[in-house]
């Protein structure tokens, strides 16, 4: 059984520089997020994949009222992945109803019993976006008893100064920053 799972983090086209919600940028961690998810799949760790999968009507896009444009609605190209995940990556849907918004990949998922039941002690965490579902789905991690690392070279923020202070707040929650390559 793994004892370590990496959790690549929204890592999908919209959230890509030219999508509908793009981190800048952040289509230089890819290369980076592959080399990791090869590392990790080598040792024999579990690898996992959050992401936005919205219907058309989400809570959170500005024409429900919400404050983000359409983004990652499901089924279409600007959901898909852009990174290199083998086939047998484990997938979590989050935010799939349309009047609930998850950040965290443990947000109204089963994320916290699969990672258990596979044996998991150890998560590493990279993706987008650092002060979003990055910080979210690290603080899940550490209240649901995992030991904590932020991936610190395959993880982009939207803003510096919110990174930061998103850094700051993980440190705080006992997560620790990682550079692993």
């Amino acid at each position: 059984m793994p004892e370590e799972a990496l959790v690549v983090v929204d890592m999908q086209r919209d959230f890509m520089p030219g999508g509908a919600l793009p981190v800048p940028e952040g289509d230089r961690i890819i290369p980076r997020i592959n080399r990791h998810i090869e590392e990790f799949r080598t040792k024999g760790a579990l690898i996992v994949a959050t992401r936005d999968w919205h219907p058309p009507n989400h809570i959170s896009f500005k024409e429900q009222g919400g404050p983000w444009p359409k983004h990652c609605v499901r089924g279409t190209e600007g959901a898909e992945f852009v990174v290199k995940l083998p086939e047998d990556a484990v997938i979590i849907s989050k935010a799939t109803e349309p009047d609930k918004e998850a950040y965290s990949g443990f947000e109204g998922t089963n994320l916290a019993e699969i990672l258990r039941e596979k044996g998991v002690k150890r998560v590493y965490i990279c993706g987008v976006a650092t002060e979003y579902c990055v910080k979210a789905t690290a603080l899940d991690a550490v209240k649901n008893g995992f030991e904590t690392y932020l991936l610190r070279d395959a993880v982009k923020g939207i803003n510096p100064r919110d990174e930061e202070r998103a850094l700051k707040e993980l440190r705080s929650a006992g997560v620790n920053l990682f550079s692993a390559l």
